[in-house]
């Protein structure tokens, strides 16, 4: 049956606007998912790692480690030796082994290496041991000065000993005193070094001192001060065996065990 022109014109209405709302639905539900997708895309953000608290905090660790370590082989010998002091081997040897003496004498006998105020101070079982720090205190002063001996290389040097080692010109205890600020007894002297007897009694002055050893001999008190007062060192060697400087008059004076007479400390300090 043929439609007549009304109703085919009718139909192709119809179908046109079922076409249009076809494609209204298909672009409606386009946008649905689209501002889903904006929707979630806007709840849950990509997030970008933030990776330099962690470097940070690595090399805060590494540089806090290499300070740590840095410090505590400052107080060691060998920092000495590498670092700041090139003519320091003598020195450091005498420290840590005895072997020899800063002169280059070679020392087989504890006794002899324990007579060195270095080698006893760091294997003494007495008491507590010490290090170089402790009788070297390095002052900012003192750092910048050795500091431009080293860079210059101008070490006031007294020559070589007899094992062709360097050996600086001779410090008094004075000089080691005046960058503390201190005086020379207190060096020795102090609550952190020799302040107590074997019997408890404390020492606080020379006077306490020439009581502690007046038992060593009825006539030569090493601490008594016959003709005037001298300075520790002047018996008490560091870097070489101590020497009883009473026996320069008197030959009788008693010689502790490792100690040297005046006599044949000249002898073994000749470079």
């Amino acid at each position: 049956m043929e439609m007549s022109e009304e109703e085919t014109k009718v139909e192709a209405a119809t179908e046109a606007a079922a076409t249009e709302d076809s494609t209204t639905d298909v672009e409606t539900t386009d946008e649905a998912v689209k501002a889903e997708g904006a929707e979630a895309g806007e709840a849950t953000p990509k997030k970008k790692g933030k990776k330099w608290p962690i470097v940070v905090g690595v090399v805060a660790v590494v540089l806090i480690a290499a300070g740590a370590g840095f410090w505590v082989w400052h107080e060691q010998p060998s920092f000495c030796n590498a670092i700041c002091h090139t003519p320091m081997d003598a020195y450091v040897e005498s420290y840590i082994d005895g072997s020899h003496d800063k002169y280059g004498n070679e020392l087989t006998e504890e006794s002899d290496k324990m007579a060195m105020m270095a080698y006893y101070h760091g294997h003494t079982t007495e008491g507590e041991t010490t290090n170089c720090l402790g009788c070297h205190v390095p002052t900012l002063g003192e750092q910048i000065t050795e500091g431009m001996h080293w860079v210059t290389g101008s070490y006031e040097v007294a020559g070589e000993n007899k094992v062709g080692q360097t050996i600086l010109e001779e410090r008094e205890l004075s000089d080691l005193v005046e960058a503390r600020g201190i005086e020379e007894d207190e060096f020795c002297l102090n609550g952190d070094c020799h302040h107590v007897t074997e019997d408890g009694k404390e020492i606080t002055s020379r006077t306490d001192l020439e009581a502690a050893t007046a038992d060593l001999d009825s006539t030569y008190n090493p601490h008594t001060a016959q003709h005037g007062e001298y300075a520790c060192s002047q018996c008490h060697k560091a870097h070489s065996q101590s020497v009883n400087y009473c026996t320069q008059c008197h030959s009788s004076a008693p010689v502790p065990e490792g100690w040297l007479t005046t006599t044949e400390a000249k002898k073994l300090s000749t470079l």
